[in-house]
């Protein structure tokens, strides 16, 4: 396969995986009031590891410290994004949250930047952000700073998984990292579970949940990120905001005011101009990585 055959099989598929988590994410706002965040991160990381690990099966006999700790550390980072982020769909609405959360790729792609155009970028998206989050002069501080917090777990996230892709073979650092998150989840979930309100119709939401969120988009990931580079993966990113807006409306019945929606239009315009107007790096995918973590 071409590099340019490559790079749109990646990107296509970068395409489906936003729709994926994003319908995901729409199900989980209908199953937190019943099970709690910590019952539904918990099941989305047990579903993927049932659906990875018979597949990726870690040799942890054959693998040192240096080349595992990308695949340990994620686990640990995909905890924190998913809590942070389903507690903020709960407290803000899907379309808010994804915006916001949308601002770890975004400062992934600007990072080190200092051209003129990026500081407007990043200026309109701080604007979208006062528009979306306090301009009507009703604030959730704390959904948003649980968004904020799973924005930075995705910077870390996108770096990480495509240090663990190009380090690990097949799906091995995920199958590492579902085992991290579990040990860390199963005791938040098994506290839960004394107030949880389980159905039939909540454990199936729960098992769609997991495949949709967890198990397609992280298996995929590690196709992804070996034929795109992260810039690419920031650019497809730019469009989720939009997609959970769409899903948001469809399926929780949100409904946003013409201000908060130029808002994330904004955000989504920004920082698709802003990565879009950069320069490719001319080098490979493994010294890009490697200048990311020396």
């Amino acid at each position: 396969m071409t590099d340019r055959r490559q790079t749109a099989a990646g990107a296509a598929t970068q395409l489906g995986t936003q729709v994926s988590l994003n319908l995901g994410s729409s199900l989980a706002g209908l199953a937190i009031p019943a099970v709690g965040t910590a019952i539904i991160v918990a099941a989305r990381q047990l579903v993927m590891l049932a659906i990875v690990l018979p597949v990726s099966r870690p040799r942890f006999r054959t693998l040192s410290l240096r080349t595992v700790w990308p695949a340990l550390a994620l686990g640990v980072v995909l905890v924190t994004m998913n809590t942070a982020y389903y507690q903020s769909i709960h407290l803000l609405g899907l379309g808010v949250a994804a915006t916001l959360e949308f601002l770890g790729p975004f400062a992934v792609a600007l990072f080190s930047s200092r051209r003129l155009i990026d500081v407007v970028c990043a200026v309109a998206v701080g604007a979208g952000v006062v528009m979306l989050t306090g301009f009507d002069g009703a604030v959730n501080v704390l959904g948003v700073a649980l968004a904020l917090l799973a924005a930075a777990s995705w910077a870390a996230y996108i770096l990480l998984a495509r240090r663990a892709a190009l380090t690990l073979p097949g799906l091995q650092g995920l199958g590492i990292a579902g085992v991290v998150s579990v040990a860390v989840l199963l005791p938040l979930a098994i506290a839960s579970l004394p107030g949880a309100r389980f159905s039939w119709e909540v454990i199936l939401l729960l098992v769609l949940i997991g495949v949709l969120s967890s198990a397609l988009p992280y298996s995929l990931d590690s196709f992804i990120l070996r034929r795109i580079s992260a810039r690419l993966y920031a650019i497809i990113s730019a469009f989720g905001p939009v997609i959970a807006a769409v899903f948001g409306w469809l399926v929780l019945n949100e409904s946003l005011t013409a201000v908060q929606v130029v808002a994330i239009l904004m955000v989504c315009a920004a920082a698709c101009v802003a990565i879009t107007t950069q320069r490719p790096a001319r080098k490979s995918r493994l010294q890009e990585t490697a200048e990311i973590f020396p």
